[in-house]
């Protein structure tokens, strides 16, 4: 049994054994319920779900073979109900719940194939249902969910078959279908025992070699780093040592970082597809969680994984410093969660597992666990003061873990970091991290203090007494914290004195008992801590002004209330811990404070003051504290005026009519304030409050009885708290501590049981270890997963005494039972003449109503159902399903029946005589809901509460592992109060839930006559004209709906009459859309022929209702029931035989039909909805068998002629019909030769669509028609934003709700283009591809007919001059290209050319980005992978290339280059056919040749064309040498492979970029004609070098832009001299592309085998004669060993390091200052053995220098150039440690300070050096100058204070 079931109140947990039974009855009802052969069978399974979902948070104690029968059933229902996505949903999302809660003790096999077939036929496929986008989502994460869970149960095998279906979707990186295929593989790869086979060495090599296919893509980063997170976690036996410079690497660069004083995010990312971002979405942008989780599973003994994690996490900690926060705080703070979580769960799996576990030599042992800590520190370090609140609650809740993992290492660090908090003048908001950190590890600070055989006393070097006086230290400050001023302080204060006094076991004055905390003496503590207690309260300000209405709640304070329950938590675990004696010395204070005290401003905080001292001890409290506050009530009130409306007797109408009597305003306050803290006080006084039932009782009578309502109010809080107190369930003793069992009870219990010693050892170990005298004094706390029944002891419960249950039945009786009588009087005989007084007497009487129901929850019995033959029987009664009671039973049903009664009678009488009073209306609105929503009370405590719950504090966690005193659980442990409360809340949950189902699962009842009573009232008051009376009566309405679903189809008839009516006032209109819009309703709708046809034509036919807000809400409600449409059942078409009073299914599409015309002068959005409805419900039946093809053929027919509407929504709503109902393309050519015998046997086979289609696309002038109505959608701005792709443009004609209904937001994902987008001189067009494949599927669907009808409006489009115009005609020409139909050949070769032709030469210039989407469009691949080539592409690519006449403009080359680019991305290299590699080959030659072409934009577009055209034949080489083995080698092979074009540029590169300096330097050295003369043939070369040069920068950015550059990596090193050298040149349009590389280039990975080339290209660079290129080489050298080093080998880094060296002596003082701030750079770098030897060897040197300069007076010897070398390489050494204070730092800066004398440059060094190392250690300076000798501070000092004016 669950702890949480162990711990309810007894009469309920011995409720709990009969769930076992229950829930066995479910699961067989369920069977009968669910029949095979019925398709439809599903939805009436679906009530079961929740009921399921019931026993599955009830905890319930229940048969494996039931869940298994369950999860059998749920599968099978799921694998059967294709099409209908809600049933999929719910089924799927219990399963997932079920899977994962037992997945240990499961051994079923889930079949993978199912799954994935669910997810292509619903998500991946062009033809998606009708359902709305939000079901949709819903439904992709439902079902991606149920494939994460059932992974671990796929069979053997199933590995191996889901590579090789994703392999092929993986094999050209640059088409989308390349990212859907790594979302399936990280979504269906398993990495569970049964698959280990197929894991291999061989396969990783593969997956890195695909992971560095794409680079510079956060998606593909994502995809790929989860996978190999979760094969490092599960397969031990991969050896992974030699992929971890590579795995390194990857995880560094991807935290987007700035490195040096670059940018912080790639410069140019792939670009993911919408919908594939959505639905294999990656939540963080860096995959933070697989980077932690494959770092902690890298790590084993012996490996070098630690080595690198040490270097990832020296390069990374500068960026968790506050001063460095930015963009990437959020991932790095997500990293280091991460990897303490993932962490601590390796350690306690390997824990748990070391006795049964072959691989035990790779368990962490201590020397790991301790080199782990010790580098997560230095993050710690970093991040704790953030200014990031995130980072550090993060860096505290880090702390707490890891202090149980290494105590030796995190407390001393904790330690110093608080005293140095404490003393820190500048930083003050440290004092509150400081102090949370220390609350978050107040645990570990006891167990490291107590325990001895823990931590070796050598580790701690006497510094346990050091973590007492810690805590004691921090007790004491704490009470300085607490300041109205500062909240967060106050609160964090707060958390740790409850943190502390968690782990005490009782708080006395006992010295010997207490011994481990000396220091303090609790009673001096107890009373400095009230002192300041009640100081903070006088000061407090209430957070908002005081709310004087209906609502004043009594706990609604200022922060200390709402900002967090540390408030109360603390008062409570602080006055439940305090023994006798201070116990009495607290009550003393309290009392004295709440009596002389009047704080309006804090009810709230005094009120829980008083409750914590109640429920601590209720016996002591109630007489010192609520007593006397009592009695001073009674007395205030005595002799103020009495309205006679407080149930005392009978009233006397005459005395009404005198003049209303009053309170003055303090006493009315001091009233209202002691009433309210008083029923705070009661709520946990139980029987203790008996002794002065007679007061209470006159307090509140007297309070209803005021004539004030403030004080009316008050009465009420304090008797809905008094009736809890006494009849509810509550837990006593939940804050005091108990000794659970002795330890000679332990050992004898052991003892018969004869378990292994190291067992006992084990459970004994926490008691064994705490050997110190004083752990009694210690609490232990408990985790709910490793309990056993019996211990530990049970919380001890309120359960309610006869006595308690009589007084709550008298104060039924005095202010419900009465109350209803004056109700009913006042309703009935008018008793006031005076309408004021009347409402006074109603708004009391309901009140004390209201009041005894809120007070007694569900202890008032529930209606009881009628059976469907109208009577009730016992044996007819439905069972029980889960035990659960709020408390002790009081009144009867007959009570509540009368409640109901009169309510109702009230209601009616409200309605007519007072509807404009909204008090009355709300009042009777809360008593309706407390009245038929039996249970909701508890679920509202329950679901506020919770959110409490996800506030847990870190504070009171323990984690699973604690090597302190090596005691390790299966969860978390936390303090017994804490797990109490947790016991509770499942208690009040339970009490909601335990009869809500009973009658939902049975369909033998009734809802009770009573119930619906009480909703017709609700459904009127839910269209009352008052806004806050409407909403708060459809929420009553929607319980009671949920409850009882069959009163769902009387609310929608109602409703929707509402909607019809034409005299409809706007209110009931409002109100009638706010209920049908909820999802309960819109559900139900699914199944139900009757509502929904109701609904349906109510929508359509209020056009009538003319205000704005009704026509807003209406349209709102059709929107919703969009996105949520769930399609129809089959009952709704079967109308015609079950029901005859409703509308058959034909009728009702064609009324519907009839709407949706231009002609019917409706108004257009009417027009739109009738269209959309008509849509939906086409769409909804095309799939049904019995379905008229004749409704389908009118609805295709209706749309098209929509193509030409008038109206621009009601065309893009055709657009979207007709992309969705065409799909038969029976004149498409088949894909293969072999179908096509099949297909030209039924070519004159017509369709049922195509008849009627023809016939309205061969009327006169239809196209052109239809041509114009679109060319209006697309709006040409001068700004057009590329994301408009495939959204219908920017169509700013369109609002929101109009493109939520006339596109389906979950557009197909593999919509156009398939590949990436990144060609910038194509510009952003305003091509739509849903307009294409309208005039593509209509041409597959009625052939050759289309083609002549669209002929002669395609041409004449074609030429307009308007570019809207084009746009369209641009769309309906790729789709009759793209169409692949019968005949196509004939006409490409009678008219099609030549149009194309014509396209290409033409001169205008705007209209260019739609032409080369229509060229792109074209030519795309068909198929999921992209790969069949479409019929015509041959031939258009054949005209692309044909030449141009020589006479064409610049504009005309250029764009036939765009164009070709524009059909180059779309091709398959890795399935090229000869004649595409044959046009490649003759286009390389082409472009090689044109590279020095005069015109700057045909050179772009020739840059461009080339990196496409390379990159294609790379990626086919390396194809076709994979393939070699399959086929045989072709002709064209052999130029392809021998690259002459690789050397070629390469060679000419290095031979123009000689040139270009030569001539730039001539430019320079231009001094005399001669030079000029004798180059003047030269000058003209040089021009052509430049423009040769800026061609091979466009197609080097264009290769880093387009993602492609993997495939050129060897090009790219060839070309990185160039790109580094020109960076600077007299020609600015070259130089600036230069930089434009180079930006690029910087965040490219080189990796091997073309690494030591690029680092033979750096090391020669360096020694370049122009200064600048050496610049260039450094700057590059910063992001170049960022990004390199793990993959760097040792030699190289050497190397590089000299370089930089030299350098520093560089002639050239720029090259030497960026020389030095490298080295500081690499200095970070975590290369610690090249920085020790850098730093030693120039502090010798100069140190040598400074001792020459002593010894000689002149200053010979040394050039300025190499003292400055030597004093920026002690700079560069002192500017690597930012923050830190390592032992050489004093001598290093001290000796840099001593070089301040040296004229300059070397002078101002030292001073910005000197300054800077000031700066960066400013904040720590006080603890850090203690590393300093005198004379060395006395140095700096020099250095950095300013010359004197008068020096």
């Amino acid at each position: 049994m669950h702890l949480y079931n162990a711990w309810l109140p007894p009469p309920v947990a011995e409720e709990t054994k009969k769930e076992k039974e229950s829930f066995s009855r479910v699961v067989s009802s369920l069977k009968n319920v669910y029949r095979p052969d019925d398709s439809d069978s599903v939805y009436s399974t679906l009530k079961w779900i929740s009921v399921i979902d019931l026993f599955i948070k009830a905890k319930s104690d229940i048969i494996l073979e039931d869940i298994v029968s369950v999860i059998e059933i749920g599968l099978e229902l799921f694998h059967k109900s294709q099409g209908k996505l809600y049933a999929q949903v719910r089924w799927g999302n219990i399963l997932v719940r079920l899977l994962n809660k037992y997945r240990k003790k499961l051994s079923l096999k889930v079949q993978w194939r199912p799954l994935y077939d669910t997810l292509i036929n619903t998500h991946f496929t062009r033809n998606t249902g009708p359902e709305g986008w939000r079901l949709r989502q819903r439904h992709f994460e439902a079902v991606t969910s149920l494939v994460r869970s059932s992974r671990r149960f796929f069979p053997a095998g199933s590995a191996s078959e889901i590579w090789s279906e994703f392999r092929s979707l993986l094999e050209n990186p640059w088409h989308n279908a390349t990212f859907e295929g790594a979302g399936f593989v990280r979504l269906f790869l398993p990495t569970n025992p049964d698959n280990q086979d197929f894991f291999s060495d061989n396969w990783i090599r593969e997956c890195m070699d695909l992971w560095d296919s794409i680079p510079n893509c956060q998606f593909w980063n994502s995809q790929w780093a989860a996978v190999m997170a979760c094969v490092v976690k599960n397969y031990k036996f991969i050896d992974w040592e030699c992929f971890l410079p590579t795995l390194f690497t990857r995880f560094l660069n991807m935290f987007e970082v700035p490195v040096a004083s670059g940018s912080g995010s790639y410069p140019f990312s792939v670009d993911v597809p919408r919908n594939t971002r959505f639905l294999f979405s990656n939540k963080t942008v860096t995959p933070a969680k697989s980077i932690a989780k494959s770092v902690v599973y890298l790590l084993k003994p012996g490996s070098v994984a630690q080595e690198h994690f040490e270097k990832l996490v020296n390069l990374l900690e500068q960026y968790y410093h506050p001063s460095n926060g930015g963009r990437w705080t959020y991932s790095l703070e997500r990293f280091l969660l991460y990897l303490v979580i993932t962490f601590q769960k390796r350690l306690q799996h390997e824990q748990q597992n070391r006795d049964n576990d072959g691989q035990v030599e790779l368990y962490l042992g201590k020397l790991e666990r301790t080199a782990f800590v010790n580098v997560l520190l230095r993050l710690i370090d970093r991040g704790q003061y953030s200014k990031n609140e995130h980072l550090s609650e993060t860096v505290a809740a880090a702390t707490s873990i890891l202090s149980y993992v290494e105590p030796s290492l995190v407390l001393p660090f904790l330690a110093s970091r608080f005293h140095m908090a404490l003393e820190t003048m500048t930083a003050t908001h440290q004092l509150k991290t400081a102090v949370m950190s220390v609350a978050f590890s107040g645990r570990s600070l006891f167990f490291t203090s107590l325990s001895s055989g823990s931590v070796e006393p050598v580790d701690l070097s006497g510094a346990g007494d050091t973590f007492i006086d810690l805590i004691m230290i921090s007790l004491s400050n704490a009470l300085l914290g607490m300041d109205a001023n500062d909240p967060p302080k106050t609160l964090a204060t707060m958390q740790l004195i409850g943190s502390i006094f968690s782990n005490m076991a009782t708080l006395d004055d006992n010295i010997e008992e207490l011994s481990f905390m000396p220091m303090i003496r609790f009673s001096e503590w107890l009373d400095e801590f009230f002192c300041r207690l009640f100081s903070l309260l006088l000061h407090l300000e209430p957070s908002s002004v005081l709310n004087e209405g209906l609502h004043s709640s009594a706990t609604s304070g200022t922060f200390l209330v709402e900002d967090g329950p540390f408030y109360y938590c603390m008062l409570e675990i602080l006055l439940g811990r305090l023994s006798k004696q201070l116990y009495n010395q607290a009550l003393k204070k309290i009392s004295k404070f709440v009596r002389t005290n009047i704080l309006p401003g804090a009810i709230a905080e005094v009120g829980l003051l008083c409750c914590a001292c109640v429920h601590s001890n209720p016996e002591e409290a109630v007489v010192h504290l609520v007593e006397p506050i009592l009695s001073s009530v009674i007395s205030s009130l005595d002799g103020t005026p009495v309205t006679g409306f407080g149930g005392r007797g009978i009233l006397d109408p005459s005395v009404s009519t005198k003049a209303k009597p009053t309170l003055s305003p303090a006493l009315e306050t001091a009233i209202d304030y002691q009433l309210k803290i008083l029923s705070v006080a009661v709520s946990y006084g139980g029987s203790a409050l008996l002794r002065y039932k007679d007061q209470f009782k006159e307090a509140i009578v007297s309070a209803f009885d005021s004539p004030s309502w403030k004080v009316n109010g008050a009465g009420d809080h304090l008797l809905r708290s008094l009736l809890g107190s006494l009849v509810l369930y509550y837990p006593m003793d939940q804050y005091k501590y108990f000794i659970f069992i002795s330890f000679a009870q332990i050992v004898m219990f052991f003892f018969p049981l004869n378990l292994p010693w190291n067992k006992i050892k084990e459970i004994l170990a926490f008691r064994c270890t705490l050997n110190h005298p004083a752990a009694a004094a210690l609490e232990e706390w408990i985790s709910a997963k490793d309990y056993s029944d019996g211990a530990p002891k049970p919380p001890k419960w309120h359960i309610p005494s006869d006595a308690e249950v009589q007084f709550a039945n008298e104060l039924l009786n005095l202010h419900f039972q009465s109350a209803l009588d004056d109700l009913l009087r006042i309703c009935q005989t008018k008793i006031h003449s005076d309408p004021g007084n009347e409402k006074e007497h109603l708004k009391v009487t309901l009140l004390r109503i209201d009041s005894c129901l809120q007070g007694v929850l569900s202890c008032l019995p529930d209606f009881r159902p009628p059976s469907r033959n109208g009577t009730i029987e016992d044996s007819s009664y439905p069972s029980f399903l889960i035990a659960g009671a709020t408390g002790s039973s009081v009144g009867s049903t007959q009570l509540r029946e009368k409640a109901a009664e009169v309510i109702h009678s009230a209601c009616k009488y409200l309605l007519e005589e007072k509807s404009d009073d909204s008090i009355l209306l709300i009042l009777i609105i809360r008593i309706m809901d407390a009245l038929g929503n039996y249970g909701s009370l508890e679920y509202d405590e329950w679901s506020n509460h919770r959110q409490a719950w996800k506030l847990e504090s870190a504070a009171i966690i323990e984690p699973p592992i604690n090597f302190i005193v090596s005691s390790h659980s299966k969860g978390k442990r936390r303090p017994r109060w804490a797990l109490i409360d947790k016991a509770d809340m499942h208690s009040t949950w339970r009490s909601s839930q335990s009869t809500y189902h009973l009658f939902r699962t049975s369909g033998n009842f009734s809802p009770p006559d009573h119930l619906i009573l009480l909703m017709d009232d609700l459904l009127n008051l839910s269209l009352h004209n008052y806004e806050n009376v409407r909403m708060l009566a459809g929420k009553s309405l929607l319980k009671i709906m949920k409850r009882w679903p069959s009163l769902i189809s009387k609310c929608v008839l109602s409703l929707s009459e509402n909607l019809r009516k034409p005299n409809s006032p706007d209110h009931a209109v409002l109100g009638s859309c706010a209920v049908l819009s909820t999802q309960t309703v819109l559900k139900h709708l699914t199944t139900d022929p009757k509502a929904f046809g109701t609904f349906l034509l109510a929508i359509l036919l209020s056009s009538h209702h003319e205000s704005l807000k009704a026509q807003k809400a209406i349209n709102e409600l059709f929107v919703k029931y969009n996105i949520h449409f769930a399609g129809v059942s089959k009952s709704i078409f079967r109308t015609v035989d079950n029901h005859i009073d409703s509308l058959d299914f034909g009728d009702l599409v064609s009324q519907i039909g009839s709407m949706s015309f231009d002609s019917t002068g409706l108004h257009w959005r009417y027009n739109l909805m009738a269209n959309r409805v008509l849509l939906l419900l086409a769409m909804a039946c095309q799939n049904d068998p019995n379905f008229s093809p004749k409704i389908l053929r009118e609805t295709a027919g209706h749309f098209l002629k929509n193509l030409k509407s008038q109206l621009p929504q009601t065309r893009i709503l055709a657009i979207s019909a007709l992309n969705t109902l065409l799909k038969d393309s029976p004149y498409k050519m088949p894909a293969d030769d072999q179908s096509l015998l099949s297909w030209n046997s039924q070519e004159n086979a017509k369709t049922s669509l195509e008849g009627a289609l023809r016939e309205i696309f061969q009327e006169e002038g239809f196209f052109a028609e239809t041509f114009n109505s679109l060319s209006h959608v697309h709006i040409i701005t001068d700004i057009d934003s590329a994301s408009s792709r495939g959204n219908h443009g920017n169509s700013s004609f369109q609002s929101l709700a109009d493109k939520s209904i006339t596109r389906f937001y979950f557009d197909f994902s593999a919509s156009w283009p398939r590949t990436p987008s990144w060609i910038s001189l194509l510009g952003s067009d305003t091509f739509y591809p849903n307009f294409a494949r309208i005039f593509k599927r209509l041409i597959q669907e009625c052939g050759m007919p289309v083609l002549l009808a669209l002929k002669s409006t395609l041409e004449e489009f074609t030429n307009a001059k308007e570019r809207s115009k084009q746009c369209v005609a641009a769309e309906a020409f790729a789709g009759v290209l793209h169409s692949d139909v019968n005949g196509l050949l004939e006409e490409w070769d009678s008219w099609m050319m030549v149009q194309l032709q014509h396209i290409i030469l033409a001169q205008s210039v705007e209209s260019i980005p739609e032409w080369a989407a229509c060229i792109r469009y074209a030519v795309t691949g068909k198929g999921k992978h992209g790969t069949r080539v479409p019929l015509l592409r041959q031939q258009i690519l054949n005209c692309l290339l044909t030449p141009l006449p020589p006479t064409v403009t610049t504009t005309v080359v250029a764009k036939r280059y765009a164009f070709i680019s524009a059909a180059l991305i779309e091709l398959s290299p890795q399935k090229m056919p000869v004649p595409e590699m044959e046009l490649h080959n003759k286009l390389l030659d082409e472009l090689l040749g044109n590279m020095c072409h005069s015109s700057a934009q045909v050179r772009e577009a020739i840059g461009v064309t080339l990196s496409v055209l390379c990159s294609n034949i790379r990626l086919h080489a390396s194809c076709s040498h994979d393939h070699s083995n399959e086929s045989g080698k072709t002709d064209m092979d052999i130029p392809l492979k021998e690259e002459n074009w690789v050397r070629l540029l390469t060679e000419r590169a290095s031979e123009v970029v000689v040139n270009i300096q030569n001539s730039s330097l001539s430019d320079v050295l231009d001094t005399s004609s001669d030079i000029n003369i004798k180059n003047g043939y030269q000058n003209g070369d040089s021009q052509d070098d430049a423009k040769w040069m800026e061609t091979l920068f466009h197609f080097i950015i264009s290769i880093l832009k387009s993602g492609r550059s993997s495939f050129l990596l060897d090009v790219l090193v060839g070309l990185l001299y160039p790109v580094i050298s020109l960076q600077e040149t007299s020609n600015k349009d070259l130089s600036t592309l230069a930089k434009a590389a180079f930006e690029l280039l910087k965040w490219r990975i080189i990796s091997e085998p073309h690494l030591q080339k690029a680092v033979s290209v750096i090391l020669s660079s360096a020694d370049d004669p122009n200064w600048r290129t050496r610049s260039a080489i450094l700057t590059y050298l910063r992001t170049f060993m960022f990004r390199h080093t793990f993959i760097l080998s040792k030699g190289d880094k050497q190397k590089i390091w000299k370089t930089v060296e030299k350098l520093l002596q560089d002639s050239q003082v720029e090259v030497r200052e960026h020389a030095a701030a490298v080295l500081a750079g690499l200095m970070k770098g975590g290369d610690e053995d090249l920085a020790k030897d850098f730093r030693d060897r120039a502090y010798i040197e100069a140190n040598s220098i400074q001792r020459r300069r002593k010894t000689r007076s002149t200053k010979s010897g040394h050039s300025v150039a190499s003292v400055h070398g030597v004093v920026l390489a002690l700079a560069a050494s002192v500017l690597s440690v930012p923050y830190d204070m390592p032992s050489w730092l004093p001598d290093h800066v001290t000796l840099l300070a001593r070089f301040g004398g040296e004229p300059s440059p070397v002078k101002s060094t030292v001073t910005k050096a000197v300054a800077e190392f000031r700066r960066t250690h400013a904040d720590t300076w006080n603890v850090q100058k203690d590393s300093f000798t005198e004379e060395q501070l006395e140095v700096l000092a020099d250095t950095t204070s300013s010359s004197s004016y008068f020096a």
